[in-house]
Formats: C-alpha cells, sequence, structure tokens
C-alpha cells in the first residue's frame, strides 16, 4: 500500500497496517488483501463487485474489516456486499470508504451492504466516509444499508461523514421481528456547496421490537442536508427519530419525518431541532480567552463526538 491508501485506512477504520482477524481491504475497484477465520467467512460474489460474508452461530467477540479506498482520478464503481450473522452471534464489523480525488475525473463509490442478522443475533455496525485532494470534479458516495432482524437480534449502526464529500445520498432499510432492535447515530458535517441526503425508512412488524434513530448535524457555508425519517408501526412497538442540526453562515437543513402507526400499541415519536449556535455559548467560551472561530470550532466539535 502507498502513502495515500495508508493514509486513508487510518482515517476511516483507524488502520495502522493489516488488521487481525477477518478483513476484505479494497483499493481502486479490487480487492488488494483478504482473509477468513474459523467463524467468519468471506466469499467473493460471482457476478459483479462485491462479497458474501458468513458468520457462523454462536460467533462472539470476532471483528470484521471491509474498508474501501479510491486514490486514482476517475474511478466510479458500484459494489454489493451480503452479510449472514448465524444466531445468538455478537461481532463488529468495522467498514467505511475513503476517496482521495486531486484530478478532474469524478471519483465515485455507491454501496449496497444487505444484513441478515438472525435470532439473538447482535451486531455492531461502524461506518465513516472521507474524502480529502482539489479535484475539481468532486467525491460522490451513495451507501445503501438494508437490515433484515430476526426475533431477539439487535443492530447498532454508528455512521460518519464530516470531511470531503461534495454529494451524497444516505439510505437505511430495515424490518424488524419480535423483540428486535435497532440503534442508529448519525454524524454530517457539510462545508461549501456540500450536498446530503439522509433517507431512512422502518418497518416495525414484530410484537415488542423497536427503532431508535438520532442524527447530528452541522451545514456550514453554503451546503445543504435534507433528513428524512419514516416510521411505520405494525406492531406493538417504540419508535424514536431525532434530528438536531446546526446552521452556520448560508447552510441550509431540511428535517422530513413520516410516522404511521398501524397499531393502537405503536409508540412513535420524531423530535427535530434546527438553528445557529446559541451567542450565550460563543461568548462563555470568548471569555474564557478563545476568539469567535476558535469557540465555534470547540462547540461544533463537542455538538459532533
Amino acid at each position: 500500500m502507498d502513502k495515500i491508501t495508508e493514509g486513508l485506512l487510518a482515517e476511516i477504520a483507524d488502520l495502522h497496517g493489516i488488521p487481525t482477524g477477518a478483513y476484505n481491504i479494497r483499493e481502486n475497484s479490487r480487492s488488494i488483501g483478504r482473509s477468513s477465520t474459523a467463524n467468519i467467512e468471506i466469499i467473493p460474489r460471482e457476478a459483479g463487485d462485491g462479497i458474501t460474508v458468513r458468520i457462523l452461530p454462536g460467533t462472539r467477540n470476532e471483528s470484521l474489516h471491509i474498508p474501501v479506498v479510491i486514490s486514482k482520478v476517475g474511478v466510479s464503481e458500484s459494489v454489493i456486499n451480503d452479510f449472514y450473522i448465524g444466531e445468538g452471534a455478537d461481532v463488529t464489523i468495522i467498514a467505511g470508504c475513503g476517496i482521495h480525488n486531486c484530478g478532474t475525473g469524478l471519483s465515485q463509490h455507491d454501496g449496497v451492504h444487505t444484513f441478515y442478522v438472525g435470532k439473538n443475533a447482535h451486531v455492531r455496525y461502524v461506518e465513516k466516509h472521507y474524502g480529502e485532494g482539489d479535484g475539481s470534479a468532486g467525491r460522490v458516495m451513495n451507501p445503501t444499508t438494508v437490515v433484515h432482524i430476526e426475533e431477539g437480534g439487535s443492530m447498532e449502526i454508528e455512521t460518519t461523514q464530516i470531511k470531503g464529500i461534495d454529494s451524497t445520498k444516505r439510505t437505511t432499510r430495515a424490518d424488524l421481528a419480535a423483540g428486535a432492535s435497532i440503534n442508529i447515530r448519525e454524524k454530517i458535517m457539510t462545508h461549501g456547496v456540500q450536498q446530503a441526503e439522509t433517507d431512512f425508512s422502518v418497518d416495525m412488524n414484530g410484537e415488542g421490537c423497536s427503532a431508535n434513530v438520532v442524527s447530528r448535524s452541522v451545514a456550514k457555508e453554503h451546503s445543504g442536508q435534507i433528513f428524512r425519517s419514516r416510521m411505520n408501526g405494525n406492531a406493538a412497538c417504540h419508535g424514536h427519530t431525532e434530528c438536531d442540526a446546526i446552521l452556520m453562515d448560508d447552510g441550509h437543513v431540511t428535517a422530513i419525518p413520516e410516522l404511521t402507526a398501524n397499531c393502537i400499541d405503536a409508540s412513535l415519536i420524531h423530535e427535530a431541532a434546527i438553528g445557529k449556535i446559541a451567542g450565550e455559548q460563543l461568548i462563555k467560551l470568548m471569555t474564557l480567552g478563545l476568539s469567535e472561530a476558535e469557540a465555534e470550532e470547540q462547540i461544533v466539535s463537542g455538538f459532533l463526538k
């Protein structure tokens, strides 16, 4: 791996060399390293780009790294990955995509990740998107995540995009069986004229299932963001979605909630707060010796932490 790839892997997956355990590292539309374990098998797709991952029932205390790097100008790819998590497993999956573009050709990664979470299994999924370079044609990422959770299963999703992506549409679809749960934490920061769109939808089909989605975002300069969330309560369930956004300069944010209760025992809540940094917060930090710009940076950093 060259220095650019090493730097991108450090940013998106906190990798400083080849990881232990199972991994598939993808660079410029090809795998540059792959390893399975006794409990986690990685299989290349027979048709098209991507992999199939099978995690045996009862697998615990293991991790899977599947980062993607684009370091050449003009690379545009679409990847499909499927994950089958066996009953009672408890694993962590570290994904993420980094793009380095210093040219005039568009760099784009579109990925579809589908998770089949077995009964009483738990998955922690961490995904970070990052871009760098002064390429004039842009860096584009369009991740799609599809989640099917069986009875008693659960999934935590931590997704972050705080630098360098010019355009993104982040789509998540989930359906939950009885007692299943999904918990999503999203962090986004845009600047310049960047555009980011989140589109989340969940069908809560089983009794006692739950969904919790919290999005925190900052829109700077002339950038724009849209947050859409749809929750369908088809059984006795609990759903909560929250959008908190800070506006700076001429940034703009739109929050569009949609709640549908198809069961009398469905409890669905949406919260949204969009606004600029409070003046008293700035004044308090400035009295401690920070400049206005430094105070804003501290507030934004704490908000997105």
